[in-house]
């Protein structure tokens, strides 16, 4: 089993599954590309992104056909990492990725059935960025194999700052008028009718915080010879205070714009993966990960000032997830190779949403010279149906959203790339 053999087709496993991880479960993105880490070669660089389309919408409202489009919106995934070997048994990789986020923008049936609590979901935006330090130590000789080689264990540790940012846009179900807040389900009066002037019926709610530290750590023990590997990595999870603003159209005349706070927490994550060589020519590779999804049960904020000031909450209730991935590489010739995996993320929604189980089936191609390569992707997702049922009571908060909805079996697409050096 020749070196390029091994660098190539280990290449187009991890572009592969880079494409069907911008596709996992609750919030999940990018994940950061530590495995250039086993690159060979004193210094490696590599970059892309990942552009992903979700064609998820609502099937029923509160009972009756959905006539709004897709909520879902495009977005596109980042990913860079630098690698330089420090020593022959230790080198450092640093990276860059957006781990999780979520876009979706909302059409009239739905922002009309949301007015039952007084306000209707326009738009919703969240994003989070990730830099980190990554290195590992390598012991070589560990263990023998005869023809097959000797083993090498890496013992692998890092640092990571997350940021966090989020914004949503409500429509009120009254409207803010010269001398105070038009109650919930008020008649909105006639702009320049005696009584009062309509102004903004919208607002805007929005958080933005600092870079704050998390860690991952883990082992890994390989066998170059036959690119065999087996890597358990741990991220921890990171706990986000941001402030920011809710702000409408007519602060100026409801006593200023709100400030917030608020506190929230994203997930710690293990993940398993492994692959070998098992024929000249051929990979197998695989992952089984957790993440900690749990943790996300509300995110709580407090607006002080401002036409709306009070103690609020956005609901998640999700649960754990699991994400599990197999897949085969192909060598096609000395510089193309192939590969095709398929990927099951556990839906993490309970009570609040429709995060439902996800199929992702992925491949790609990489062409490779002695010391670039360029990585294609491409993937396709079909998202499970679900449903949700109402809250008990308006605004009580608890299980249930503001309305009842389904949605039926939809599906998402993704293409990505990623160029290659190494010297």
């Amino acid at each position: 089993m020749t070196g390029t053999f091994k660098a190539l087709i280990a290449g187009v496993a991890g572009a592969t599954v880079l494409v069907g991880a911008a596709q996992a479960g609750g919030f999940s993105r990018g994940t950061a590309d530590t495995d250039i880490l086993y690159e060979d070669g004193n210094f490696s660089m590599r970059a892309g992104a990942t552009i992903v389309s979700p064609q998820r919408g609502y099937a029923t409202i509160n009972g009756v056909a959905a006539t709004d489009p897709d909520y879902t919106n495009t977005y596109i995934v980042p990913n860079a990492a630098v690698k330089l070997n420090i020593t022959d048994y230790a080198r450092c990789a640093g990276t860059y990725t957006q781990p999780y986020g979520a876009s979706s923008t909302y059409g009239p049936q739905a922002i009309t059935a949301g007015l039952v609590d007084g306000t209707g979901l326009v738009r919703r935006q969240f994003s989070t960025d990730e830099f980190g330090l990554t290195c590992a130590a390598m012991i070589n000789n560990v263990g023998s194999f005869g023809d097959m080689g000797s083993g090498r264990l890496s013992l692998i540790g890092g640092v990571f700052l997350e940021n966090f940012s989020y914004a949503e846009t409500v429509q009120f179900q009254g409207a803010i008028i010269t001398g105070g807040l038009l109650a919930a389900g008020q008649p909105a009066p006639v702009a320049g009718a005696v009584g009062g002037t309509l102004n903004g019926t919208q607002g805007t709610l929005s958080f933005n915080g600092g870079y704050n530290p998390g860690y991952r750590i883990g082992i890994a023990y390989e066998v170059p010879e036959i690119a065999a590997r087996v890597q358990l990595l741990y991220r921890s999870q990171v706990t986000h205070t941001p402030t920011g603003t809710f702000v409408t159209a007519a602060d100026a005349l409801a006593g200023g714009a709100g400030t917030t706070r608020a506190a929230g927490t994203l997930p710690q994550s293990v993940e398993l993966r492994a692959q070998t060589g098992v024929a000249p020519g051929t990979l197998v590779f695989g992952s089984v990960k957790w993440t900690d999804w749990s943790v996300l049960q509300t995110l709580n904020y407090t607006v002080t000032g401002g036409p709306l000031p009070g103690v609020r909450n956005l609901e998640f209730f999700w649960k754990d997830g699991w994400t599990v991935s197999g897949g085969v590489g192909r060598q096609v010739t000395d510089w193309l190779a192939a590969s095709a995996t398929v990927t099951w993320d556990q839906g993490v929604s309970t009570t609040e949403d429709v995060f439902t189980d996800t199929w992702t089936f992925a491949a790609g191609i990489e062409m490779s010279n002695e010391r670039a390569s360029l990585q294609l992707g491409g993937a396709i997702s079909y998202l499970t149906a679900g449903s949700v049922a109402a809250e008990a009571a308006v605004g009580a908060g608890g299980p249930g959203d503001t309305f009842a909805y389904t949605v039926g079996s939809d599906w998402s697409y993704a293409l990505g790339g990623r160029f290659s050096v190494d010297w």
